[in-house]
């Protein structure tokens, strides 16, 4: 009897293997499942910060770029290539009658004075609005997430910056591993599948190719002011000889009361 039942056990381990070798798991379907659920998880719900709220472009450098429209040929700062360089020369503020919102994409969207609110779509998906322009950027913190056409805000990407890895320090390693507990204070966000438009809007262009990097950090001032940093890297093979990297700071309000929506322009009023 004994032989019969170990008989019987290795028929049904043989038929189980042989099964498995038939309908192998789809590790891939496993995988990406994983993946949605473990970023739904980490994005709204384990926040580190909270980036919510009305935000106020505090423009206490660049203003002459920032605050008025940039004279013709005005580039400083930006390392643009000859032939971003002839375009700009050949800008007038005729070229984009009808056009205006060329200069208020991802690339520069950030620069623009003006105020923003930020608030969730969704438990994975961030929405960033603009009164300058009337723009609108979404977040997505889904990796699997399939950009639509492109766009002038294009295609971001974004997840909570992972906590720095050990590092050394004149050969002497500084923490063999993460230290447990820790925790970023930066959202970092890629953003691609742009149109062309401008950097300024003097027309220093960028191209369908630039891809923007970002790293937004959150702080809070002795007085009990919060602000957020917006560390900007534009890529852009066409059009720049290295990443032009610049810093925008934005201090939140305690409403949305001066929320003052406008249209795109390219020369204020006051300027012609």
């Amino acid at each position: 009897m004994r032989n019969i039942n170990l008989l019987i056990l290795l028929i049904g381990l043989t038929s189980s293997l042989a099964n498995a070798q038939q309908e192998p798991l789809n590790e891939s379907l496993i995988s990406a499942t994983l993946t949605i659920e473990t970023t739904a998880i980490a994005a709204r719900a384990d926040a580190p910060i909270d980036l919510t709220g009305t935000w106020v472009s505090i423009v206490s450098e660049d203003w002459r770029w920032r605050m008025t429209t940039p004279l013709i040929g005005d580039f400083a700062n930006i390392p643009e290539n000859e032939a971003a360089r002839e375009i700009g020369m050949a800008w007038t503020p005729e070229t984009n009658v009808g056009n205006e919102c060329i200069a208020y994409g991802a690339p520069g969207i950030m620069h623009r004075p003006g105020r923003i609110k930020i608030s969730w779509e969704d438990d994975i998906t961030l929405k960033m609005e603009f009164d300058a322009g009337m723009q609108t950027r979404m977040f997505y913190f889904d990796e699997t997430m399939a950009p639509g056409a492109p766009s002038r805000q294009g295609h971001t990407l974004a997840k909570w910056e992972d906590p720095p890895a050990p590092t050394s320090v004149n050969g002497l390693r500084i923490g063999q591993t993460r230290r447990v507990g820790t925790t970023t204070r930066s959202l970092e966000a890629l953003t691609s599948n742009l149109i062309p438009g401008y950097l300024r809007k003097n027309g220093i262009p960028h191209s369908d190719q630039t891809k923007v990097t970002e790293y937004f950090d959150l702080f809070e001032t002795p007085a009990g002011v919060t602000w957020f940093v917006d560390t900007i890297i534009v890529e852009d093979p066409v059009y720049l000889v290295e990443p032009w990297v610049t810093t925008m700071h934005f201090m939140k309000e305690t409403d949305d009361s001066k929320w003052n929506p406008q249209e795109c322009f390219v020369m204020h009023e006051n300027e012609l």
